[in-house]
């Protein structure tokens, strides 16, 4: 089985079944972001670090195209965003089907649009996901399941957190996602931290640790 989309990888320590950590990143960014964080990371995670499909000029790349011209200001390719959410998915069978890792225990962790990605890969493909860092994203209840079985999505785990003052995406919007989580009987945590569109310095440290509690 060949890979769909390009990534770079981090080893694990342990020589096999390693918890796996995939990392899915923001509009316009590229599988290079986020992988700065993974240095940091326990050393026991195999971590994957994906580019997303669609090129944007003159750099960086994109899960799915957003209209920035359209009435509400912005418009999202849902389209475009459930063909991302899976391939995602199918990329998920072949890392475990290639490296040595553990599929019950895979971490999802994304950033702005690919946080977007990342809870809807987990609620459309439940049995494929143990845990969820969703950073400065969203639930678009478009690229959901029209129902959700709560038996199907009670093992897993989400970190959620967002800047209380980010421009890009309203902390409003992000509000909603523990109401939503709450509502399906999902365990998870939701903090906001003193910044804009991105990761304050104490938001990867209480990440980090929560993440040593669930992988």
């Amino acid at each position: 089985m060949s890979s769909n989309l390009q990534y770079i990888t981090r080893p694990s320590s342990l020589k096999e079944n390693a918890p796996l950590l995939i990392m899915c990143h923001g509009y316009g960014s590229d599988e290079n972001d986020l992988f700065s964080f993974a240095s940091e990371l326990p050393e026991e995670l195999m971590i994957i670090s994906l580019r997303a499909p669609y090129p944007m000029q003159p750099y960086g790349n994109a899960w799915y195209a957003i209209n920035f011209d359209a009435d509400k200001g912005k418009w999202s390719d849902n389209e475009q965003a459930k063909q991302s959410v899976d391939l995602i998915s199918k990329f998920i069978t072949y890392a475990c089907e290639t490296y040595d890792v553990d599929s019950d225990n895979v971490t999802l962790l994304g950033f702005s649009q690919g946080t977007i990605l990342s809870y809807a890969v987990a609620l459309n493909y439940p049995k494929k996901i143990k845990n969820i860092v969703a950073l400065s994203g969203y639930v678009n209840e478009d690229i959901l399941p029209d129902t959700i079985d709560k038996k199907d999505v009670s093992h897993l785990n989400f970190f959620c957190s967002h800047g209380s003052v980010d421009q890009v995406i309203p902390v409003d919007w992000a509000r909603k996602s523990p109401e939503f989580l709450k509502a399906l009987s999902i365990n998870h945590v939701y903090s906001e931290y003193p910044v804009g569109h991105g990761v304050a310095p104490q938001n990867f440290y209480d990440l980090k640790d929560w993440l040593v509690k669930y992988i």
